[in-house]
């Protein structure tokens, strides 16, 4: 019997066991190193956050555009899309022009008058809460709003650089949307080239319905702008709150910053409101809460039944973190880019990689997991 015989399998050389540990060093480090790369591009993404907004910022504008220029070429029947971009882009830019040279003066007017109603109003809370006996920290706070307002003109000149920063990113934003709303086909064609070939089919499907999403959030949240614009112009004239137009405005563009925006846009009307009589005031409020309820129960479903149902708890603290995040323009680009993360959940997570169905916009069935 042979010496291997007789000390059995026990003191046998292994060769799997013996290459484990390099096995297991080696997962070990591409592990660590996946967990760096993930890192990494997470850094990356939160120092250059405010170039990749506006570049989602242009994505979006060139979701107009191309919805608009197909649009005017279902209308038309053109068959050449560069000119019907072009059609599209300066008859929107008309469009502005024109309700700046029609509208501008008295809009411009009716926030000078808002400006310097405020203080005002302010004065007048603070003489109520006097009367009922609040004379601490709330009037105090009040009065320190109302230093902070009257003090607005004399900072003016430090907020001149931002808005000439803004009016650059503007511009950045509108070309850039330009170019790609130009030929989209060719930017996703590039995008999709980065991808692996098993991943190809997914994230075709991920654009496809993220601009789907997309196109359907802006004439979702277009007619409910509007809307809500209209309605608080009537309610707050039949009031006789002063600045109904500029405060209509002001609500209409808030519109666009979900859950919080109606009532950012409700704090300066009530204020003006209370100019008039604290009765008027009472029912601004009630207006607002009426148009607020319109708006969460009738508008906000459109507006999800054509894009994403994204759930309210969800895009409130989005707006929040976008915010914390990067700021303003993260403010105004969290409804869109709260979206495009959501379908991405969908889609590539739930869908492909766990395999369960999910419910996708604009589709009547839901749509089957799996990997493709």
């Amino acid at each position: 019997m042979s010496n291997d015989e007789v000390a059995g399998p026990a003191t046998r050389s292994d060769p799997q066991r013996s290459h484990r540990p390099e096995r297991d060093l080696g997962r070990v480090a591409a592990a660590a190193f996946v967990i760096l790369c993930v890192l990494g591009t997470a850094w990356v993404f939160l120092e250059l956050g405010s170039l990749l907004l506006l570049v989602f910022a242009a994505v979006v504008f060139a979701t107009i555009f191309d919805a608009m220029a197909r649009g005017f070429c279902r209308l038309t029947g053109l068959r050449s899309r560069s000119l019907a971009l072009t059609v599209s882009v300066f008859g929107l830019l008309a469009v502005f022009a024109a309700a700046f040279a029609l509208f501008g003066a008295q809009f411009s007017s009716e926030l000078d008058t808002i400006r310097e109603s405020i203080p005002a109003a302010l004065e007048r809370v603070e003489t109520l809460l006097e009367r009922a006996g609040l004379s601490g920290s709330p009037a105090e706070l009040l009065e320190e709003g109302t230093e902070d307002l009257s003090n607005l003109a004399s900072r003016l000149g430090g907020y001149a650089m931002a808005v000439t920063s803004g009016v650059t990113d503007l511009v950045l934003v509108f070309v850039g949307a330009i170019f790609i709303a130009a030929n989209p086909s060719m930017y996703r064609r590039g995008l999709l080239l980065l991808m692996p070939r098993r991943a190809e089919g997914p994230a075709a499907t991920f654009l496809n319905d993220a601009s789907r999403g997309l196109r359907g959030w802006m004439l979702g949240q277009a007619v409910s702008s509007l809307l809500v614009g209209i309605f608080t112009w009537g309610g707050l004239t039949l009031l006789g709150v002063p600045a109904s137009g500029g405060l209509a405005v002001i609500a209409g563009l808030l519109d666009i910053i979900p859950l919080v925006g109606p009532i950012i846009a409700g704090i300066p009307a009530v204020l003006l409101a209370l100019t008039v009589s604290p009765a008027t005031a009472l029912w601004t409020i009630g207006l607002y809460l009426l148009i607020q309820q319109l708006q969460g129960n009738f508008l906000q479903p459109m507006i999800q039944k054509h894009a994403v149902d994204v759930p309210p708890a969800v895009l409130l603290f989005a707006v929040f973190g976008a915010g914390a995040l990067f700021g303003a323009l993260g403010v105004l680009l969290a409804a869109p880019l709260t979206i495009v993360i959501y379908v991405f959940v969908q889609r590539i997570y739930v869908s492909q990689i766990l395999g369960k169905p999910i419910r996708v916009a604009g589709h009547d069935d839901d749509a089957t997991g799996g990997t493709e």
